[in-house]
């Protein structure tokens, strides 16, 4: 028979919805013999592309389409209570959102709750996704509750602190174990006994902090996510005593090596050197050599993977590594001697590189410097020890810079450069105010050249058929792209759905809508189209950095990704007998996967606490109006992000205005019935704020501003859109392509008793 092409396959996949694995898809389609290594070039180029998502290591499903039966991580619950999950693969989370139906089998089974991942068997009706669950794999430690413990006679009860937990225990005078009104606490459930009706009883299993202490929002997310805050004992005996490897080391201490890092910073392990050539520029970047310290196996290395990266809050860092190491011996200290793992390129003076090799040396930092000292120095204000480094050590930086930013340029990464908000304390920790940190061409240069060093990682690693981790952020699947050109429809631009996705097209976009009414809306859906960026033994390139290849290789103190790159290219290289070792090697699949959960667990982690912080800075300007943004459109309301402070808050879409609002999901707008009012992305808007509750980080505003008038591209679609609408029928979700209308919002000759929103 003559082979299938793609398309044949992908029918193949669509029609036979079970049929996940290379074996069972080429049973299907009769293939034999040689032909099989045809079939698996072609679903690896189809995975390539982003038509095919791997969820197993020889298994693969249309992307973001769950398979029949596979693997659900439940992540959160939503505003009607339903758990809510997403299908995993072999690269995490991915597709639809997936809405919990109970379980399979036995009608009281154990049902998942958030953070668990289980076996089911998953559908699809009228565009709902649906999980039915087999077996539950990774259940929670406990069903605990963490809030805030309001006292009462004869006990009291405590209130969740995350806005997805829904519960709420009471606790009687013998459980509440010395809590006092006011005490951040952890309740554990206890037997119902007779009680059918009402909060469920709770144990409070141990009291955390207290409300009123300024580092509670960051306290509160840590004991959420379970970040590990403290050492074991061997751990911190080994960074105390801290013997590195021996290994053999060239000279750099001649070499002026600086860093540049934040002014607050405690710790540095980058260091930075360039020089002028005949023909282009050699540039060195030298990375504390954590590896000689952090053995393979040793109490510090297993604390590290635990840990799998160091979490910041806005008020605290939590290390993955002890700050008695990180901050010491693994610390580039200006005229110290230290051990350090670096790569010497050489660039020409079109900033393409031409060469580099690694080098395990002996460095003296020649100088610390902050951004804004060396940024100041090469502005005309040198002061100080930039003042004394500027023509022989900065100017030469900047030079080399200024070659690496025409290749930067011609590659074309993708060019987001969104504004970061910080929160600044004062000397009692409390919320003093929220600046925005500037962004410096020292900033800038320091990123590519630790962007070029991670390439040299990943490129050495390759050459040397060594196993190693990579950095990978996906091409955005193909529902994405479908989405985000169904927007750009509706204000008249357009995207060729055929052409797979490349990062300068998004940036000609960025460009063309750049200061215009539409500047927002569009970088705020090129940011959503694009896919998480995670750990894999498997290379997926790096899209938005437009990379063929890239590691991380140059924060081992932060990251235990960089850690492995290390230990690989001391095995690789032969550089030392402290490499990655062939039982590490066979195992970089399970701990990629690792290191991308305890990444996620930090950043949900880091989120929450500036909620949290946010929503106290704000507490006491509750009636106050602020100028604001919408950051995102649902079919129950309005999140808008304050202009001031960059917090998130939500406006209900029964409390902007007495109209029918409806959902256009193609636009990212609400738009009124009958007169079209919009209120849609990026629009920006005058809001109250009318609530503020800073247990949960949550902020509740009031619309102020008018809507815009309705668009006139978007008038005939949504007169389309309304004709035959049907609401929800009870028990199931709202007809395909219809637009959602909220409970409050529905005609009154539509209702039926009681009216209920759809699942979200």
């Amino acid at each position: 028979m003559t082979f299938p092409d793609k398309q044949t396959v992908l029918d193949y996949i669509r029609d036979n919805p079970t049929a996940t694995t290379k074996q069972a898809i080429a049973k299907g389609l009769r293939v034999k013999g040689e032909e099989r290594n045809v079939l698996r070039a072609i679903l690896k180029d189809l995975e390539s592309e982003g038509v095919l998502q791997r969820t197993g290591k020889r298994a693969w499903a249309q992307a973001d389409r769950p398979p029949p039966t596979g693997v659900v991580e439940f992540q959160r619950i939503d505003k009607n209570g339903d758990l809510i999950g997403k299908s995993v693969g072999d690269n995490g989370p991915f597709g639809p959102d997936i809405v919990y139906a109970g379980p399979s089998g036995k009608p009281k089974a154990k049902a998942p709750g958030v953070g668990d991942r289980a076996l089911c068997k998953i559908s699809e009706r009228d565009g709902e996704w649906r999980a039915r669950s087999i077996t539950i794999f990774e259940k929670r430690l406990s069903d605990r509750l963490i809030g805030l413990y309001s006292a009462a006679p004869n006990g009291g009860k405590v209130a969740p602190a995350s806005r997805k937990d829904r519960r709420e225990f009471l606790i009687q005078e013998a459980d509440r174990n010395g809590a006092k009104d006011g005490d951040l606490v952890i309740a554990e459930p206890k037997p119902q006994g007779r009680r059918q009706y009402g909060p469920a009883l709770g144990e409070i299993t141990e009291i955390i902090g207290h409300i009123s202490d300024p580092r509670s929002a960051s306290l509160l997310a840590i004991h959420a996510h379970d970040i590990p805050t403290e050492f074991p004992e061997a751990a911190l005996e080994q960074a105390r005593t801290a013997v590195p490897a021996a290994a053999e080391r060239e000279d750099l201490t001649q070499v002026p090596l600086i860093t540049i890092d934040p002014a607050d910073a405690r710790d540095h392990d980058d260091a930075v050197f360039a020089e002028k050539l005949d023909d282009g520029w050699r540039v060195i970047v030298a990375i504390a050599d954590v590896a000689a310290y952090v053995t393979e196996g040793s109490p510090l290395d297993k604390e590290a993977y635990k840990r799998g990266n160091s979490t910041y809050f806005p008020d605290r860092v939590v290390p993955m590594l002890p700050f008695e190491l990180s901050a010491d011996e693994c610390s580039l200290k200006e005229g110290e001697l230290r051990r350090t793992l670096a790569v010497e390129m050489i660039f020409g003076t079109d900033g393409n590189k031409r060469s580099h090799r690694f080098i395990r040396g002996m460095m003296k930092s020649a100088g610390k410097l902050s951004y804004e000292e060396a940024q100041a120095a090469i502005d005309g204000k040198p002061g100080g020890k930039a003042g004394e480094m500027l023509e022989t050590v900065l100017k030469p930086l900047w030079g080399a810079y200024a070659a690496l930013a025409k290749a930067r340029d011609k590659r074309g990464p993708l060019d987001l450069d969104l504004p970061e908000r910080r929160i600044r304390f004062n000397e009692a920790g409390e919320v003093e105010g929220i600046y925005t940190k500037q962004r410096l061409e020292a900033h800038r240069l320091i990123e590519e050249m630790m962007i070029q060093a991670n390439v040299a990682a990943a490129e050495t690693l390759e050459r040397q058929k060594s196993p190693l981790i990579y950095r990978v952020h996906d091409t955005p699947s193909d529902a994405k792209i479908a989405a985000f050109a169904e927007f750009l429809q509706t204000i008249d631009l357009k995207w060729h759905i055929g052409e797979r996705p490349q990062t300068h097209k998004f940036n000609h976009l960025l460009a063309e809508t750049g200061g215009g009414d539409y500047d927002q809306m569009v970088t705020q859906m090129i940011l959503r189209t694009q896919a998480q960026a995670i750990y894999s033994e498997e290379n997926l390139g790096h899209f938005g950095l437009n990379l063929v290849r890239y590691a991380h290789f140059t924060s081992p103190i932060r990251r235990y990704a960089d850690t492995i790159v290390h230990r690989a290219l001391i095995s690789a290289l032969k550089l030392g007998p402290d490499g990655l070792s062939k039982e590490a090697a066979s195992q970089l699949e399970q701990t990629a996967q690792h290191i991308s959960d305890t990444e996620r667990r930090s950043m949900a982690a880091e989120r929450e606490a500036t909620d949290r912080y946010l929503a106290i800075f704000l507490k006491d300007r509750v009636g106050a109006e602020f100028d604001g943004r919408i950051t995102g459109v649902t079919g129950s309301g309005l999140f808008v992000a304050l202009a001031e402070s960059g917090a998130d808050g939500f406006i209900p879409i029964s409390s902007i205005s007495n109209d029918y609002w409806v959902q256009d999901e193609a636009a990212m707008a609400l738009y009124a019935r009958g007169s079209g009012k919009t209120y849609t992305l990026g629009q920006i808007v005058r809001v109250k704020l009318k609530e503020v509750t800073p247990l949960q980080g949550g902020l509740l505003l009031e619309m102020l501003s008018d809507p815009l008038p309705a668009p006139e591209g978007r008038k005939e679609q949504r007169r389309n859109m309304d004709i035959g609408n049907v609401p929800r029928r009870k028990g199931g979700p709202p007809r395909s392509g219809a637009p959602r209308f909220n409970k409050k919002t529905l005609p009154k000759h539509k209702r039926k008793g009681k009216a209920k929103g759809p699942r979200r």
